[in-house]
């Protein structure tokens, strides 16, 4: 059994209700691609494919009409991503960029393929149209703490995150990160965090935030 058989076994839920044939056409018309940290891997005006993240971690933004980036959500590995292949959705017109936050290994497959086989199998569409409505769901997700959050609330979610994430309540993070994944200006999160700080929730050191208090900061949402 080959190494993305064997991958794809894992990534796909339907992997196993598909016949040989569509298993083949998906195997013979997918490539592993290794990306460099900060590397676009899509961007709007392209039909990528569909990606599907082996190793690494690749981030899925927007840019606003001024040209700041929201961070969206985030693939970590066995992961897929469908709107990097907005070209066979129907009536999905949503403008995205991918970019590599991590060293990472993406495979990419056709996204004409890809839909001969959606279009004729009822688990491979509602697989697709699944991970549609969840990218959906978090983007409405960000895009409602931009409108109707403040950004003292926002932030705290934001640090509670990455610190889930990380596993770990000491965070190497540049305000310049933070600021890029939130789609603010870097002087509007260096205020807030020193603000934090002053409160007793975080202490700032260079690339390094510490939470000090996390009932303090869990209080904020």
């Amino acid at each position: 059994m080959t190494d993305s058989r064997i991958f794809f076994e894992k990534a796909f839920p339907f992997w196993d209700k598909i016949t040989e044939k569509e298993q083949k056409t998906i195997l013979d018309n997918s490539s592993l691609k290794k990306f460099s940290a900060g590397e676009i891997i899509h961007d709007s005006t392209e039909c990528t494919g569909i990606l599907v993240v082996k190793t690494g971690l690749v981030r899925v933004y927007m840019l606003s009409s001024e040209g700041k980036e929201i961070t969206l959500y985030k693939l970590n590995p066995y992961e897929v991503c469908v709107l990097s292949a907005s070209c066979i959705l129907a009536n999905i017109n949503f403008d995205v960029f991918i970019e590599a936050e991590k060293d990472s290994e993406v495979y990419i497959i056709s996204p004409y393929k890809y839909k001969e086989i959606k279009d004729h199998n009822i688990i491979i569409e509602s697989f697709t149209n699944s991970v549609i409505n969840q990218s959906f769901s978090d983007a409405m997700w960000i895009m409602e703490q931009i409108l109707f959050m403040s950004f003292d609330k926002r932030l705290a979610i934001f640090l509670l995150e990455q610190s889930v994430s990380a596993k770990t309540d000491i965070l190497n993070l540049t305000h310049d990160y933070i600021a890029k994944n939130m789609g603010t200006a870097r002087e509007v999160v260096s205020r807030m965090l020193k603000y934090f700080q002053t409160e007793g929730i975080v202490s700032l050191s260079r690339g390094t935030i510490t939470i000090t208090d996390k009932n303090k900061l869990k209080k904020l949402i």
